[in-house]
């Protein structure tokens, strides 16, 4: 009988060795659990931000690449066809337009600035038909005879319209339309006054102005049509680099006639350019200093650029996008613009660069 309360006494429980044991396990196979866990967390909050960066990175070089392709393009009816790079500098290296102009303060070139100006799609093309003072606020132009039907006897020239008027001295200014009345535009300018008397046979075409730049406040890229609105392309930018690279041989065009001087001839019909030494393949690089030293092309102000901008064939950009939250930066600088809190791991993402080059088509059509 006491053999038998013997056993029965030591089958019922386990002893604190026993526990001990069992907890340690579980313990072990708790933290081991969590450990497998906790990564694929990290990569769950990582992954979007991720993604999100590089959309930003699509979207930014998607628009730029566009508005570059289509850089130069001028009109293709009536007198006057052909290349805007015939007549002025369709890319500007600084911020250009009615507001905040760059040039207006001096400043020629922007290594995170470019303003691109082109001629769209549009029958809105014509000729001034009565010389402009340079204070105007009216515009005689002569109606196209191959406007399209269901336009205006402008040829679809309306209110809001950005405008580009030109001659062939290399003189350029851009507006916005306020009016439109039988043959005759009412004008709004920048300034309300340009900055020289436009003769008759001066071209007036629809075009599209697009200044990309960088917001370093709020590290933002930026969109300005030329006329009043800034908008955002991309949150968290914090690098935007252009450069440019140009023909080695002296600029063609614009030449005047004999007897007539330019940023680029003299009255002889001479070049006053140098020919440079190749430093990019065919081309050579155009640095900051050789763009901001003239001579100065247009007609000062707000349309000035100086002469070696009519050697751009190719543009080199450069973005650098990074993630929003601080907590998956670290400090390297080589890898971080702005430095974060992030110590590494799953919570450790670099900023992400990309560059890519532009040729455009109608800045290379006479080469």
């Amino acid at each position: 009988m006491s053999a038998s309360r013997r056993t029965l006494t030591d089958d019922a429980g386990y002893t604190l060795v026993e526990l001990l044991v069992s907890a340690a396990i579980m313990l072990v196979v708790t933290g081991a659990i969590f450990q497998l866990v906790n990564p694929s967390q990290g990569i769950s909050q990582t992954q979007p931000e991720v993604a999100d960066m590089q959309q930003r990175m699509r979207v930014a070089t998607d628009m730029i690449y566009k508005d570059l392709v289509m850089t130069g393009a001028g009109p293709y009816q009536g007198a006057t066809t052909g290349s805007l790079m015939n007549y002025f500098a369709p890319i500007l290296p600084y911020r250009a337009g009615q507001v905040n102009n760059d040039s207006l303060a001096g400043v020629y070139y922007r290594p995170d600035a470019i303003t691109l100006v082109y001629v769209p799609n549009t029958s809105s093309q014509t000729t001034i038909s009565n010389p402009m003072p340079n204070v105007s606020a009216e515009i005689k132009v002569n109606p196209q005879a191959n406007c399209p039907p269901d336009a205006s006897a402008l040829c679809g020239f309306h209110e809001g319209m950005s405008v580009l008027i030109f001659d062939d001295t290399g003189a350029w200014e851009s507006f916005a339309i306020t009016n439109v009345q039988d043959a005759a535009l009412h004008l709004q300018h920048r300034g309300q006054q340009f900055q020289k008397a436009y003769d008759t046979g001066s071209n007036i075409v629809e075009a599209q102005f697009h200044t990309y730049w960088l917001d370093t406040v709020n590290d933002r890229l930026m969109h300005y049509d030329g006329i009043q609105t800034d908008l955002p392309v991309a949150d968290n930018v914090v690098g935007l680099d252009f450069q440019y690279y140009g023909d080695p041989n002296p600029p063609l065009a614009p030449k005047p006639v004999i007897g007539v001087s330019n940023c680029l001839f003299d009255a002889s019909g001479n070049s006053t350019m140098s020919t440079l030494p190749r430093t990019s393949g065919s081309l050579v690089e155009l640095t900051g200093a050789m763009l901001s030293d003239g001579p100065w092309c247009g007609v000062g102000g707000s349309s000035q650029f100086d002469a070696d901008m009519f050697r751009v064939r190719k543009v080199r950009v450069t973005i650098r996008t990074e993630v929003a939250l601080a907590s998956l930066r670290g400090s390297n600088p080589m890898l971080f613009e702005r430095p974060g809190t992030s110590q590494g791991g799953v919570h450790f993402v670099p900023d992400f660069t990309m560059t890519f080059e532009v040729v455009p088509r109608n800045l290379n059509l006479a080469r």
